[in-house]
């Protein structure tokens, strides 16, 4: 079976660390390019970052620049992302999702992704 599995998700403080693993099963990861994206209630759905499938570049939203990192581990066959200094507006569901689309700049988008996990709750405490 094609799968998604994302884990790592959970409660923490703000000012807290927490990082979040996406693992594939079925096929390999390695010829895709594999995001972030996350949905709290009542908002869309938005993109938080991404690692390219053609040079690992990364992409990262304004709001977590600096303060999350995507990496891809190939022999695991999983990517993730370290979260740091967390903040109560980065609550919300996570899900990880691969395309194969070359540039995150251009092609991070939900229509652009094959495969999508189930996704992981985040909740930051204020």
């Amino acid at each position: 079976q094609l799968q998604l599995v994302e884990s790592g998700g959970g409660l923490v403080e703000f000012g807290g660390s927490l990082r979040l693993s996406c693992a594939a099963s079925g096929f390999s990861l390695n010829s895709y390019s594999v995001g972030w994206f996350r949905q709290a209630p009542g908002k869309e759905r938005e993109g938080v970052s991404c690692i390219s499938m053609v040079d690992d570049s990364t992409y990262y939203r304004d709001s977590v620049n600096g303060r999350f990192t995507i990496s891809r581990d190939y022999a695991e066959n999983t990517v993730y992302l370290q979260m740091k200094s967390l903040k109560p507006e980065d609550t919300a569901v996570y899900y990880c999702a691969a395309g194969q689309f070359g540039s995150c700049s251009s092609g991070f988008v939900p229509y652009n992704q094959d495969y999508w996990g189930q996704g992981t709750q985040v909740t930051v405490s204020s």
